[in-house]
């Protein structure tokens, strides 16, 4: 139905819940980074399914480290099941409106920038 899955969660570097997408680090059972990324929607939201493709991959600081986030665009995805979350996570699944997330966006209320950059690369590409 054209809505986006958020997480909202508290961030304590920051000291304050955050809007964010769903995301997390590749396990070693995982055979993918597709994989993880698809883990990680379900273990924080419950849903599942869907349509699901490489959309862009990060690296955060390529001067310091050699990490890369891997960003993977879903759609159709629907709920299968509860949230399967860790005993030291408090996460609420927020439905958006792409209005919203582009407000959320300019208003800088959504500040990971490895969740900012494939947002505006998604309303760049679908204006």
């Amino acid at each position: 139905d054209q809505k986006f899955v958020f997480v909202r969660q508290y961030r304590h570097g920051l000291g304050l819940t955050a809007f964010e997408l769903c995301a997390g680090v590749c396990e070693k059972e995982d055979s993918s980074p597709l994989e993880s990324a698809q883990r990680e929607l379900w273990e924080e939201t419950g849903y599942g399914n869907g349509t699901w493709q490489e959309y862009m991959v990060l690296s955060a600081n390529p001067s310091a480290t050699n990490n890369l986030t891997h960003c993977f665009l879903a759609t159709g995805v629907e709920p299968v099941s509860t949230q399967h979350l860790e005993p030291t996570e408090d996460i609420a699944v927020e439905l958006l409106e792409p209005e919203q997330v582009e407000t959320l966006l300019l208003e800088n209320k959504i500040i990971q920038a490895a969740h900012v950059a494939p947002l505006w690369k998604y309303f760049a590409q679908n204006r």
